[in-house]
């Protein structure tokens, strides 16, 4: 258990060793403010209207009536685009995993949570905002190779689960300890949205969910 400035905490760590890693969008002016919410506003209508996949950034300039040269520098890609759109998401999952309520939060000082349980409703947090989200979040994690790991969202999240797992080492069968660095990546695998786009095509969205449950579960 720790205290800091936000007040008592349970759990593994200080929130200061994750508020580093959340996103956070740049200051702008107010004209460039508004043409970005009118971009993300226009873009959020056509992927849900047409599909990530059929629309282009020239139909999102027009429909947000800027010039494509102001989204391209702004946004620099339809990827660009789907991390702005899911930045605000993020950012919610992020603020409950660090000051929310128990289990995916830390919960008051007076409310003791496993780690296990934390990694188990983290779990299921990220499944529901990917899989709302799918195509953005395979946009965004797809857009070149290594894409998904170099965002940085994927690095809060692999830090929080490393940190629940290093709270909870287990050691092998001959006295080794885990490594939960290595292991915090092992437990992501599941969530990429790529491989989950794959399973909800073959096996729908709630056969998907129960499976990366069971995974993750077990790995953990």
């Amino acid at each position: 258990m720790s205290n800091d400035n936000t007040g008592p905490r349970s759990g593994y760590s200080l929130p200061a060793e994750l508020l580093e890693l959340r996103s956070s969008p740049p200051a702008v002016r107010a004209d460039a403010a508004r043409n970005r919410a009118a971009v993300l506003d226009a873009a959020a209508e056509l992927f849900a209207r047409d599909g990530v996949e059929h629309v282009t950034m020239d139909a999102v300039a027009a429909a947000a009536g800027v010039g494509k040269g102001t989204v391209f520098r702004r946004f620099g890609d339809k990827a660009g685009l789907a991390v702005a759109l899911l930045d605000e998401r993020e950012r919610r999952l992020q603020e409950a995993i660090l000051f929310g309520p128990a289990p995916l939060g830390p919960g008051p000082f007076d409310e003791a949570v496993a780690p296990r349980e934390r990694l188990a409703a983290f779990v299921d947090a990220y499944l529901g905002y990917a899989l709302a989200h799918l195509d953005l979040v395979r946009l965004s994690e797809t857009a070149a190779p290594g894409a998904r790991y170099r965002i940085g969202a994927y690095r809060f999240w692999h830090r929080h689960v490393t940190l629940l797992l290093a709270a909870d080492r287990d050691r092998t069968d001959d006295g080794r300890a885990l490594d939960p660095v290595a292991l915090a990546h092992a437990l992501l695998a599941p969530l990429a949205a790529e491989h989950l786009r794959a399973m909800v095509d073959e096996v729908g969205p709630e056969r998907t969910r129960e499976a990366v449950r069971a995974v993750t579960a077990l790995s953990a």
